[in-house]
């Protein structure tokens, strides 16, 4: 009886996890067919990484478990940016650009957490608002290199927050 009880389990398990692969999947072609910058097989890798997406039965449950894992991603940037000023390798314009990135990064992760609060209201207006202040924060960061005519160490992390929130605007698009 035991078995039993544990194979049901297994297949409730398995078909939930089905589920939100198949709605990542369904969300990311339709997407990728609507915006030129949303790249298919980034879309899905990137929201099928999110552990807590396996468990996703709409897309706002997606959403929410996305930028919630990608609040802690930003976060996480700090920390690479701070370990890149402790190391002291650049030169001073290339970490006086960092300490603008830590400023951009910190408000980012803020403009996260504030979306997930305006989704869980259904306040998509605002959540909206809020993605667009972390997208100009991860552009800030990559700008304030351009503008010193500095090659930035950390532009594949200011990239992959850039291209995510854009997945996140389609998301937010589709509720």
């Amino acid at each position: 009886m035991k078995f039993v009880a544990l194979f049901v389990i297994f297949l409730l398990l398995l078909n939930g996890f089905s589920t939100a692969q198949t709605l990542i999947q369904d969300f990311c072609k339709k997407a990728a067919a609507k915006h030129r910058d949303i790249k298919y097989d980034f879309c899905v890798s990137s929201l099928q990484q999110d552990p807590q997406s396996k468990s996703a039965t709409n897309l706002t449950d997606l959403l929410i478990a996305s930028i919630k894992t990608d609040a802690v991603k930003t976060t996480n940037v700090v920390g690479i940016v701070n370990q890149i000023i402790k190391e002291k390798k650049y030169g001073k314009d290339i970490e006086s650009s960092l300490d603008a990135c830590l400023s951009c990064f910190y408000e980012a992760t803020d403009e996260l957490k504030l979306t997930v609060a305006s989704i869980k209201s259904h306040d998509y207006s605002d959540a909206n608002w809020h993605m667009s202040n972390a997208l100009y924060s991860s552009e800030d960061c990559d700008l304030d290199f351009k503008q010193r005519g500095l090659q930035s160490p950390i532009t594949n992390e200011t990239n992959v927050v850039y291209y995510k929130i854009l997945i996140y605007f389609a998301l937010t698009e589709m509720l």
